[in-house]
């Protein structure tokens, strides 16, 4: 094999390289481009469901907060009442 025979090989072989380099370059940039899809799609996109998942929260967090409120005005009324029932029967 004579030196310039070595040399179109070597030359062979990195085309053949940068080829595969630039074909996974693009399979790359395909990917990051679903990636940015998936992240920032204002309709279904990660940091969407993110919204909607913490405006569920905050509306059940509320409903929680609502609740308790009802919950003791009941009990205090309950204990009011069972009081002063009490009260009557001892006087």
């Amino acid at each position: 094999m004579s030196s310039d025979e070595g040399i179109a090989v070597a030359l062979a072989d990195v085309a053949g390289k940068i080829e595969l380099l630039l074909d996974k370059h693009d399979e790359l940039a395909d990917n990051v481009s679903k990636i940015k899809e998936a992240v920032y799609n204002p309709d279904s996109g990660l940091f969407a469901r993110l919204r909607e998942l913490e405006m569920r929260i905050r509306l059940m967090e509320d409903w929680k907060a609502t609740n308790l409120r009802i919950l003791w005005i009941v009990v205090t009324a309950i204990v009011g009442l069972s009081v002063a029932t009490g009260w009557k029967m001892v006087f």
